[in-house]
Order: C-alpha cells, then structure tokens, then sequence
C-alpha cells in the first residue's frame, strides 16, 4: 500500500510521526516545540522578550504566550531590565538549564528522526533533504504568524 503514496504524502506522514513523537517526549517537562529553541536561545544570556520574538521568527504575541508557559514551569524568570523600566529580561533558571539539558538532549532527537535507517542511508538523507530544503526557500506562512521555516534548537 505504502508503494502506492505518492513522495509527499509519504514525507508529510513521516514528519508528523516524528512531531507527535517529538511532543510527547518534550511534554514529560511541560515543554513542546515552540518553547524548547526559547530555552536555547536563553543558554547565552537573558534576551528581551522581543529578541527572543526575532531569534525564533514568531510574533511578539506568541513569545509572551511561551515565556509565560516557561515561566510557570519555573523553568524562566523575568527581571525589570537595567536601563528601561518598561521592559523585562528573560533569564533561564537554573531548573529551565536542568530541564533543557535532559529534554533537548540532541542524541534523542536524532534517533527518532533516523530511526530505522543504518548510518549510510541517514547521510544520504541529510543530502536530500538538504537539495529539497534549497529548492523550497521559504514555506508558506506558519500557524504563528511567522514565515519561513522556524529555527532550529542548537
């Protein structure tokens, strides 16, 4: 049956696969896709609201839904900034550094994303993906408002 689908449909089947798995790894700390990269982000210092808005190619909006969801896990504070009292600093605690270190652990990433595949087939796919990735530069508009697609954790 599966010889029957046509390439898209098999990579959009695929990918999904991988995002559902991905998630619900990431939900045994109260994280998902979109507040992991924050987390990166914040491993070089405290970053406005803003910057980390710009870093992740999302809306202004959908970072102050994310850092807020952080927040609440304890895993971010916000401190007022040192120049401008109205804006805020974004810092990673010491429990969002613990947390980022077992939860984006970059060896479970890529074992469910080439699970399956034997070391030569997954340099072979990093090839395709990559000429596919330079062939389609920029995707529609995501669900954040943002376009492009969106940056990858470290």
């Amino acid at each position: 049956m599966l010889d029957e689908w046509p390439t898209g449909r098999m990579l959009s089947a695929v990918a999904r696969r991988i995002e559902h798995e991905w998630n619900a790894h990431l939900a045994q700390w109260d994280l998902n896709h979109a507040s992991l990269p924050v987390l990166f982000l914040l491993l070089g210092g405290p970053r406005s609201q803003r910057e980390l808005a710009q870093a992740s190619g999302v809306t202004e909006q959908t970072m102050s839904r994310i850092v807020a969801r952080l927040e609440r896990s304890a895993y971010v504070e916000r401190h007022p900034h040192a120049d401008d009292a109205r804006r805020h600093d974004v810092v990673l605690t010491a429990a969002g550094r613990t947390v980022l270190m077992a939860a984006g652990d970059p060896r479970v990433a890529e074992e469910m994303s080439v699970r399956g595949l034997g070391p030569d087939d997954v340099e072979v796919l990093r090839r395709l993906l990559g000429a596919m990735l330079a062939a389609h530069p920029a995707g529609p508009p995501r669900p954040d408002g943002a376009v492009g697609d969106p940056p990858a954790p470290r």
